[in-house]
């Protein structure tokens, strides 16, 4: 059998795997795997709620969060949202620009909804190109994130990066290193040189590490703690556990003296801007037959990082989503059922988007005698309470490549803090393995697609309309984001489906053409001052273009007060869409 340096995946008995410890890289896992038993009620470890929780855009969470959901029933279900189905008597549109992700927004259309994904960049943007980024004398090389993260400081007006290093002779035994890159322009990518080990760009080691993330918290007021990094390490107990550091600037990094309960590997955290609490995303196998295995989640959040992370811990009754029964299948393996793999997550303007590692096999043992790694792409979800995962498009947003010379021909992987803003673009940074002269070879790649780009409400050819549910808003000014609009107007209606007085379709000055930030307006009336008490639909028509997203901004100049993900240069360091 070839080796296998990350391309892992196998179960040892604690017995052998003493003996193999040296063998093991970082993604050869040992699985968490649960045997079922008979079905019990388990009440999760939260407190039963006091008072009924109403989110920032008017969804009433049930009473009892987050929800239990069955490891045996629900494991190969996926997830329905429960807001899709019980929407708000009226929609809070206050926060951030409005995607048309899902139907919450939604009334009545005649438009079309397609899905959109981002062009990949010509080639890897970051490669292993020293000596501390190959896997001891093993011919194998890593230079990417393993979620990790990549973010764009507004501080320091930089792209930075932190990716996960074979370790080379520096870190000999499979352990890896940590290592830091920074950009201009998050194509181009600098390895300084600093001081954490001599000569390299390595800023962590020592540790047999799995996953890792690191969160720049841009509302953190201890400056001290900006950066926060949660690595999945391995003790001597050979048990996965979370860790908690800090870092004022990203390279020094400082325990916090947290280590989670028992955990599997490749589990992730990330933060949850809309309600304040850290999610703890963890693997789970579950072993549902002899012969089958299934890859899943289970969920914990936590407003401390540090309570966070010493209090999570993988167990069924946390249960969260497994694989959605039509995701993406391997076509060379059509019979292996696809699982999943990793999960990363950001809020982003007034949602939360979800990444998923979708492994398509095959197992391990195939992939080595095959010589590709194993097919893992990235797929995308979008969430409105940052728990009920919605996924109607199973086509890969990060799609493996055919190629064999392709940097992505096998085992895609998310990358924590992306997507960054740049301009009337989102910039993705994943990675993605091949395989050169027998031996496996792990870059950083860069994909890019339109602002707010992910879905779009479409005509074509004749008018269609499009009228919102009956929503609530605190600004002045009416924007939309839309591409090739032809004679694009809109107009607004009370909540009986009247007609504003002013701002009917025909008072509208119509747009024609391109742009992320179009302001809207009417003869007589450039703004919805009159409307500020009222609720509101409204009601877009359009001959053809894409319609991606609307806002009602407090800003003339059309900050939509949401979420910038990642960042991005000229946009304001609290991580939110307002002004400078």
């Amino acid at each position: 059998m070839k080796k296998s340096s990350l391309n892992g995946n196998l179960l040892y008995t604690p017995s052998i795997y003493t003996m193999l410890v040296f063998l093991l890289f970082i993604n050869c896992r040992k699985e968490h795997i649960v045997e079922p038993s008979p079905p019990i009620v388990i009440t999760p470890p939260y407190p039963e709620p006091t008072s009924v929780t109403i989110l920032y855009n008017g969804i009433k969470l049930p009473a009892n969060w987050p929800p239990y959901r069955s490891s045996t029933s629900d494991l190969e279900n996926g997830m329905n949202p429960f807001y899709l189905s019980q929407k708000p008597d009226t929609i809070n549109i206050s926060v951030g620009r409005q995607l048309f992700v899902d139907n919450f927004l939604i009334s009545e259309t005649t438009m079309q909804r397609t899905f959109h994904y981002p062009v990949y960049h010509s080639g890897p943007v970051l490669e292993p190109d020293k000596e501390w980024e190959n896997f001891g004398t093993s011919g194998d090389k890593f230079a990417a994130p393993f979620s990790d993260g990549v973010w764009f400081d507004e501080v320091d007006n930089k792209f930075k990066m932190w990716y996960m290093a074979g370790g080379g002779s520096i870190s000999p035994d499979g352990k890896a290193a940590l290592c830091y890159a920074e950009s201009s322009n998050g194509i181009n990518w600098d390895k300084p040189v600093l001081s954490y080990v001599d000569g390299t760009n390595i800023v962590y080691k020592g540790d047999l590490r799995d996953s890792n993330v690191i969160w720049l918290e841009k509302q953190e007021v201890n400056t001290s703690r900006r950066y926060k990094m949660f690595p999945v390490l391995r003790g001597d107990d050979n048990i996965w556990r979370y860790h908690y550091f800090y870092s004022s600037d990203g390279t020094s990094w400082i325990s916090g003296n947290a280590a989670s309960e028992p955990i599997a590997d490749r589990s992730t955290v990330y933060k949850n801007e809309f309600t304040n609490n850290w999610v703890y995303s963890m693997r789970h196998g579950v072993r549902v037959k002899p012969t089958k295995k299934v890859r899943a989640r289970d969920y914990y959040e936590n407003t401390d990082p540090v309570q966070g992370t010493r209090e999570a811990e993988a167990l069924l009754n946390l249960f969260w989503f497994g694989p959605w029964p039509n995701e993406t299948r391997n076509p060379d393996y059509l019979e292996i059922d696809p699982q999943i793999y990793n999960h990363d997550a950001i809020s982003y303007e007034s949602i939360t988007l979800g990444f998923f590692s979708v492994w398509e096999g095959p197992e391990n043992d195939i992939a080595n005698a095959i010589g590709r790694p194993k097919r893992n792409e990235i797929m995308v979800g979008y969430s409105r309470d940052g728990y009920s995962w919605y996924r109607e498009d199973m086509k890969p947003f990060h799609p493996v490549s055919e190629n064999q010379t392709d940097w992505n021909w096998g085992n895609m992987q998310s990358v924590a803090g992306v997507p960054i803003i740049v301009g009337d673009e989102l910039y993705f940074y994943m990675s993605g393995r091949t395989e050169e002269s027998n031996n496996e070879i792990t870059r950083t790649g860069l994909a890019t697609l339109r602002r707010d780009g992910f879905v779009s409400m479409n005509a074509g050819g004749s008018e269609v309309s499009l009228t919102t549910e009956l929503l609530k808003f605190s600004g002045k000014y009416l924007f939309v984001n839309v591409e090739d609009a032809q004679n694009l107007k809109i107009e607004l209606l009370d909540k009986d489906g009247n007609v504003l007085s002013g701002f009917a379709k025909e008072n509208c000055n119509a747009f024609t053409g391109n742009s992320t930030i179009k302001q809207i307006t009417w003869a007589g009336k450039s703004d919805l001052s009159e409307l500020q008490n009222q609720a509101i639909k409204v009601k877009f028509y359009m001959n053809s273009g894409n319609l991606y997203s609307f806002w009602i901004s407090p800003w003339q100049t059309g900050e939509s007060n949401g979420y910038t993900a990642g960042g991005g240069s000229g946009l304001h360091p609290s991580g939110k869409d307002i002004p400078l």
